[in-house]
């Protein structure tokens, strides 16, 4: 197979390098990240989940957390619910 042959199948793999370095390797990298912030969620931890409640975790396990919402206010989410970690007070 020679250089030639290649011709009409440049423009494809440079389509493909493209899209490579513009969507895929992107995605990758944040979903990456968001894999290290939901492994690293302690108790304690004030968050925010995915529906845009806000409390402070109380209990957590491998695949729930029990967030306390109000005083006496806890509520059973699913662990990949959570959008954020609350690093400042005035969020």
């Amino acid at each position: 197979m020679n250089l030639e042959s290649l011709g009409p199948f440049i423009p494809l793999i440079l389509l493909f390098v493209l899209f490579y370095f513009l969507l895929i390797r992107p995605q990758q990298k944040q979903q990456k990240k968001r894999q290290e912030m939901l492994k690293s969620l302690n108790k304690g931890n004030r968050i925010v989940t995915i529906g845009g409640i806000h409390g402070v975790i109380k209990e957590i396990d491998d695949t729930t957390i029990s967030l306390r919402v109000a005083d006496n206010l806890n509520l059973k989410f699913a662990r990949t619910s959570v959008d954020r970690v609350i690093e400042d007070e005035n969020e």
